[in-house]
């Protein structure tokens, strides 16, 4: 059972008065709306002291920070539906876990992906089948609005691959109406299309337990029939005429009723080894805590795989793989009752090294304890280890962080940009420690840059455009691109450490000019979203010695401004991922908020009306515990698909913009 980490826990005390300092930057008080200056800077220093001391209490004893990772409650449904077909669910899980479900439940009956979106139908599904396990009946109303909502869209036929794998394996779907995916595909070389390193590494671990899933077609004997799902129960899958075959979609239609008929003549020999190869595979992925990837869905379906092999679920890798699932679950205590939470995947070393920044640049000395500590923490989760990635880069030598607690085998480029420019803010007592480790991670991400000049999150060129094509990836983007957050933060690093006049640095520049949109803004790949790309980029080219005069930077500036919210601060819903009209268009965030003044700041625009709006929301906007209430998700997994609400974004990003809006642009230094 993991208690949520959203409390005090871990507490170091506050800080200091004496540790503090004093602003950089003092101007004449003149009459304005949002404050007079100097009003406005001592607003912005007293919500900065208290940003301090609320994410201090926060850290962990060992050094580092993890806030609450939130998606959408298919997670807990999916969880409770493994336990159903491992046949481990206990009522107390299934209680609390519907406590969390129905607290989601919309008025109209449906669930959404993200706090305040349209209602979705997938999750739709997942949650109501969730609930009919949990007794819910299908004539209460919260129940029956929810059938009537998915009938009225197609019932089950309409919704996801995935959402259907799932009702496949208890008997409510049938398998012969799903994609078809061979084990076989564990065969393929690399080079040849669609393999399984055409596709991103999410996918990819998601994708080989799967394919012994789809090989053994499972069904567990369903507890319930779901036909108030159906929009004719009688005929629940209604045939759908193929694309042309001069498309891709005509094509891969065509493929798929190839391999449904290969399944039922698949030579029993090969089957069986590829299977064998497969589970292999995965075994050899698990993690040291058990998990893979250290994110819920490849650990869910690896469970399912190999249970279905003949693991027994006291054999120490499914062992060890429920127990990881468990560390997943967040409780907390609800008047009625206990409340369960799945977290899709937890962000300790994203999130340790953003509260370092944090800190560093709102005045916390680099050597106080908890920067050091936290340093201390970050070093000893280095990966030197080759993992996936090394299919296309072989013969780079290893070197940077994931994202998570365990995830050997898939380091990211953006946690270690971020981890270096977080330990180059500390000033820690063994420096040639900190610069062995920067350089092996440096050079590890400048040799992970792409063909086109820029960096992806996993992989490097990532790119094929066959992945997305498959019926069965109907759900999320599978492959990994690069973009422009994770560029610049790469370029931000390489600049502070001295490389601006790489090539490689210089490409990733030319790239990040060329991908502006023609609005001023950039869009942001793994946060929403355009406001989250312009406050990456524009940090990153002021950091290369781009001139805040520089035409991309004057156009970045203007967009921000003209999206600026009339309260003064800055919010985007995710809709504008899939609708152009929601661009910079949202509810004023604090994480959004600071984003854009990050970029403003960056550009040199510390004394326009703008700022100085954006800071007073912030001081506005502040509780009295020093934090930010924050329900909106403003984190990407798949733009649009699947959307995350960091709850530690609303500490760090604010205090940062706080910090650099009182100090100026931090200065990063070599020790040693």
């Amino acid at each position: 059972m993991t208690a949520t980490t959203d409390g005090n826990a871990g507490a170091l005390g506050p800080l200091a008065p004496a540790a503090r300092t004093t602003p950089r930057h003092r101007t004449t008080p003149a009459d304005g709306p949002a404050a007079a200056p100097g009003l406005l800077e001592e607003a912005a220093a007293l919500a900065a002291r208290r940003a301090t001391d609320h994410l201090l209490a926060r850290q962990d004893p060992e050094g580092w920070w993890k806030g609450d990772l939130e998606t959408n409650v298919t997670m807990d449904a999916e969880d409770l539906l493994l336990r159903r077909f491992l046949g481990i669910l206990d009522p107390d899980t299934l209680a609390a876990a519907a406590r969390h479900i129905r607290s989601r439940q919309y008025e109209d009956g449906t669930w959404p992906t993200f706090h305040g979106g349209p209602g979705d139908l997938s999750a739709t599904v997942e949650a109501y089948v969730a609930l009919r396990l949990a007794g819910d009946r299908p004539e209460a109303a919260h129940m029956a609005r929810a059938a009537s909502w998915v009938r009225a869209r197609g019932g089950i036929a309409g919704a996801r691959v995935f959402t259907r794998i799932w009702l496949a394996l208890f008997g409510w779907w049938r398998w012969e109406d799903l994609p078809e995916l061979p084990p076989e595909l564990i065969f393929l070389p690399s080079w040849f299309p669609l393999n399984i390193y055409d596709f991103g590494c999410w996918a990819r671990q998601t994708i080989v337990p799967l394919t012994i899933v789809s090989a053994h077609r499972p069904v567990r004997p369903a507890p319930f029939p779901l036909d108030e799902l159906h929009t004719d129960p009688d005929r629940p899958a209604p045939p759908r005429p193929l694309a042309p075959l001069t498309g891709w979609d005509g094509l891969f239609q065509r493929l798929d009723k190839a391999l449904h008929v290969y399944h039922r003549f698949a030579l029993r020999g090969l089957r069986r080894a590829a299977m064998n190869a497969a589970s292999r595979w995965i075994v050899e992925r698990q993690e040291n805590d058990g998990c893979w990837g250290g994110i819920q869905p490849p650990a869910v379906y690896s469970v399912i795989a190999l249970h279905l092999l003949g693991y027994d679920l006291e054999h120490p890798v499914m062992r060890a793989g429920l127990e990881s699932l468990d560390r997943f679950a967040v409780w907390r205590e609800e008047p009625e009752g206990p409340v369960r939470m799945i977290e899709a995947c937890q962000s300790p070393v994203w999130d340790t090294c953003l509260a370092t920044i944090a800190l560093a640049d709102a005045g916390l000395p680099a050597d106080h304890p908890a920067l050091v500590k936290a340093a201390d923490w970050m070093l000893g989760e280095e990966i030197t280890k080759a993992g996936d990635w090394a299919v296309r880069r072989p013969g780079l030598p290893p070197g940077g962080w994931a994202f998570e607690f365990h995830n050997d085998n898939y380091p990211d480029i953006d946690d270690t940009a971020e981890v270096i420019l977080a330990l180059r803010r500390v000033r820690h007592p063994d420096p040639a420690r900190v610069n062995a480790a920067v350089d092996r991670a440096a050079r590890w991400t400048a040799g992970m840059q792409s063909g086109n000049g820029a960096w992806a999150a996993f992989d490097a060129d990532n790119t094929g455009v066959l992945p997305n094509k498959l019926p069965f990836c109907d759900f999320g983007e599978v492959i990994d691109p690069p973009s422009a957050d994770v560029t610049a933060h790469v370029v931000e690093m390489l600049a502070h450490e001295g490389r601006t006049d790489d090539p490689r640095t210089r490409r990733g520049i030319d790239w990040l000019l060329a991908e502006q949109d023609p609005n001023g803004a950039w869009f942001g790949r793994w946060g929403v979203n355009y406001v989250y790309g312009t406050g990456s980029v524009l940090p990153a080219l002021a950091a290369a010695g781009i001139p805040a005069s520089h035409p991309a930077v004057r156009r970045a500036v203007a967009w921000l401004a003209s999206v600026q919210n009339q309260d003064g601060g800055w919010g985007e819903d995710l809709r504008s991922y899939d609708d152009r009209s929601w661009i910079g268009r949202g509810t004023s965030t604090a994480s959004q908020t600071a984003w854009a003044l990050i970029a403003l700041l960056a550009a040199g625009e510390r004394e326009s009306e703008t700022v100085r709006r954006g800071v007073a929301w912030l001081t506005e906007t502040q509780r009295e515990d020093g934090s930010w209430d924050e329900p909106y998700f403003t984190g990407t997994g798949f733009p649009w698909d699947f959307s995350i609400n960091y709850h530690l974004y609303r500490q760090v990003f604010p205090l940062t913009a706080l910090g650099r809006y009182l100090y100026g642009e931090p200065t990063l230094h070599r020790e040693g």
